[in-house]
């Protein structure tokens, strides 16, 4: 075993030199013709550079969405705005308008007509326009001797100007984003539509099959899609939502391969990435599994358990808690997986090889070592002091401000105080109270007092036990004195005198409101108490490590690209628009388990368990099943329910485009494997894939077991490159 080691660690200092792999790296579409176009050519691509990004003609980028500012991603799919993005992106939508009478979320939705469609409740759609490197004309800005409170205003102004002007009287937005840890700049202009409507989705038990058990894992049989429209007014414009609106018209939408996939084929995925930390040091992935990933794993699972005990006992409730237990649950395993394969993967160790090299590289010559000597050392010194902290701020995070509702509300109306004591304009405070009456019915319109109540509990009960007295809130001590530590009495006196337990309580206050009422309310004291803590004594400290940490991670990476000159680097995902290109492909995750690159129905039904709601098979899908009834979305009597590809993605991408090598839809992106939960901070080459819902099951569930055939027909389908319909 100890041969084996060596060895790998020596050819992990040889691939180091090699460069990159090509299905590694989430690209900046601008610079695909520069750094990537050759490789993708080799691979099977067919577009040009210019068709696949273009600021002045259509272009692939023309049909990429980004949904709400970068909570998922979605693709143009018709010349009427139809997007197709996953279904737990539109699940909010869903829930929403879901009530007992209409359970949209177990028997699913389909619109009749584009007036049957329905409103999402606040989903945004987003197409981008251009973008614009705007590294030098900061950089120029900037200078080693500011310190980094004085750099990091400088930035934020020039961030302020540059998309300013990029806005000025277009009605676009946008938005300055920094890559390689603040070594260079780009502007990134948008159209962004608010009139977004939910066309269709699935019943859950397709559109979530396998449920918690199977996320983030394969093989993968989840029909995981929901269907938008984008409206605007009739000039094509961006509009407020209005029955006059119209279905907006992309400037390029993706036609519908109906040809498959198979072992080798090139795949493309376009969409909108989150967050990935491949810079990220052997010292923050270290901290990462020793305090942040375990608390978060430990606090979210009590939410969890507590929140299903009641959906259980109520459809009602269920349907309420639909979208924040799915939410929940979601990073819930993420973060159990992402530590078990950062052990597996030996992250901490490839990550400290390579800084082994850095520091050997950066003190061969005087020059390097003055500009990047000092990098790791003052990140590691940072780290060991960020540590001492980092559980305080996890559970202010997740326990206390995502914890319970009232918590939460009663933390964003906290402000009210200050404003209510100022009586010197009655028009404004008039004004804000308005504002917030109008958001009421959404911030309680998944709320369950009972519920609420016991999450509370259990989350200060939790914060008590885990966090060392000496960094706790001083309510805490009031809970100990006054309440002897009796958490239930403690929060059944909150809610029972507090405005924010109830929607007519908050109603109700609102009706005559007062500064005094908001100073004594028992949640607001509460809140207030924690939040003060944690500014006036874990703030300032946190962000004073984090700038040094930053300061750090600049010096860190700009040498790592200096000391690797041949190698082709991509930036770490932030919600912008990346290209990432590979091909399907099988993976042999352990010994003697081989798994294949699709699966299909016939798994669907083999894993079918009435007993577990995860599991169960719509009986009309048995029996499409049982005659073989898949239309033209099946081949030789089956039917492909997923694949996966070498594609490098993350959270963001969810309902990302998958295309071929001509530019045509080929499936939906929705998730990584278990394998390599690591790779947000270090891309697993071997086993790393992205599984998507195939296309042709998207299609059949629409048409043959939702019988909205007439949504299909609205879609460009190819079959061998020439169009065809459905029947």
């Amino acid at each position: 075993m100890k041969k084996i080691l060596i060895t790998g660690l020596v050819l992990l200092g040889m691939l180091i030199q090699l460069p990159l792999r090509a299905d590694e790296g989430m690209w900046l579409p601008l610079l695909v013709k520069r750094l990537n176009y050759d490789q993708m050519k080799k691979m099977g691509c067919k577009l040009t550079a210019e068709e696949i990004y273009s600021i002045n003609n259509s272009s692939l980028k023309d049909a990429v969405v980004m949904l709400s500012g970068g909570s998922c991603s979605a693709e143009a799919i018709s010349q009427e705005g139809l997007l197709l993005t996953n279904h737990h992106c539109g699940y909010e939508a869903i829930q929403t308008n879901s009530s007992v009478e209409h359970d949209y979320l177990t028997d699913g939705f389909y619109a009749k007509s584009k007036s049957d469609e329905l409103p999402t409740g606040g989903i945004t759609a987003s197409f981008l326009v251009r973008i614009e490197d705007v590294s030098a004309r900061i950089l120029n800005e900037l200078n080693p001797n500011m310190s980094e409170t004085e750099r990091t205003a400088k930035v934020r102004q020039m961030f302020k100007t540059i998309e300013g002007e990029a806005t000025n009287g277009n009605g676009y937005n946008a938005s300055v984003k920094t890559f390689f840890n603040g070594n260079e700049y780009y502007l990134f202009v948008y159209e962004t539509f608010t009139d977004v409507r939910l066309v269709g989705a699935p019943p859950e038990s397709v559109g979530k099959y396998g449920g918690d058990t199977d996320n983030w894992m394969w093989p993968r049989h989840t029909g995981d899609f929901s269907l938008l429209r984008v409206y605007s007014n009739k000039e094509n414009k961006p509009a407020a939502p209005s029955p006059e609106n119209v279905p907006y018209k992309p400037k390029h939408f993706l036609p519908i391969s109906l040809d498959g996939v198979k072992e080798g084929d090139f795949t493309m995925v376009m969409g909108y990435p989150g967050s990935t930390d491949r810079y990220l040091t052997s010292y923050g992935v270290q901290m990462a599994l020793d305090i942040s990933n375990p608390a978060v794993v430990k606090i979210r699972d009590k939410k969890l358990k507590l929140m299903k005990e009641d959906m259980d006992a109520s459809t009602d409730i269920r349907i309420k808690y639909a979208a924040t237990y799915a939410q929940t649950a979601n990073y819930w395993k993420y973060f159990i997986g992402q530590s078990q394969q950062l052990k597996n993967n030996n992250v901490v160790q490839k990550k400290t090889d390579l800084e082994s090299r850095f520091k050997v590289w950066a003190g061969e010559n005087p020059e390097r070592q003055a500009k990047y000597g000092n990098a790791l050392s003052e990140i590691e010194k940072a780290y060991n002091e960020l540590r001492k902290v980092t559980l305080n701020r996890t559970y202010l995070n997740e326990a206390i401000l995502q914890g319970a509702s009232v918590g939460s509300i009663a933390f964003q109306m906290s402000q009210m105080k200050e404003m209510l004591a100022d009586s010197s304009n009655p028009a404004e405070i008039a004004g804000a109270i308005a504002e917030i009456r109008a958001e009421v019915a959404t911030m309680y319109k998944d709320y369950n007092q009972p519920t609420d109540m016991k999450l509370m509990e259990a989350m200060i009960a939790m914060y008590a036990a885990d966090i060392p007295r000496d960094q706790q809130a001083p309510i805490f001590d009031t809970i100990r004195t006054k309440w002897n530590n009796n958490y239930k009495a403690y929060v059944a006196d909150m809610y029972s005198r507090s405005v924010f337990s109830s929607v007519e309580a908050f109603n109700k206050f609102l009706d005559n409101p007062s500064a005094s009422v908001l100073e004594n309310d028992p949640a607001v004291v509460f809140s207030g108490s924690v939040l003060d803590n944690y500014m006036a004594n874990f703030r300032p400290q946190i962000g004073e490590i984090q700038s040094r940490i930053e300061r750090g991670n600049r010096a860190f990476v700009a040498g790592l690209r200096e000391m690797m000159p041949d190698k082709k680097f991509y930036p770490n995902a932030n919600s912008t628009m990346r290209l990432t290109y590979g091909q399907i492909k099988e993976y042999d995750p352990r010994d003697a388990v081989e798994y294949e690159e699709y699966t299909t129905l016939k798994g669907v039904i083999e894993k079918e368990d009435p007993t577990n709601p995860e599991f169960v098979v719509p009986g009309k899908l048995k029996q499409l099943y049982n005659s073989k009834d898949f239309g033209i979305y099946g081949v030789d009597g089956e039917l492909v329910t997923c694949f996966i590809s070498t594609n490098d993605i993350t959270g963001g991408n969810s309902g990302s485009m998958v295309v071929n090598g001509k530019g045509h839809l080929i499936g939906c992106a929705f998730d990584g494997n278990w394998e390599a939960m690591s790779g947000d901070i270090f891309f697993e080459d071997q086993v790393q894939r992205t599984i998507s819902v195939d296309i042709r099951y998207v299609l059949f569930l629409i048409d043959k077991l939702g019988g909205a055939g007439h949504i299909v027909d609205e879609m460009k389908l190819l079959r061998k490159g020439k169009e065809v319909k459905r029947s």
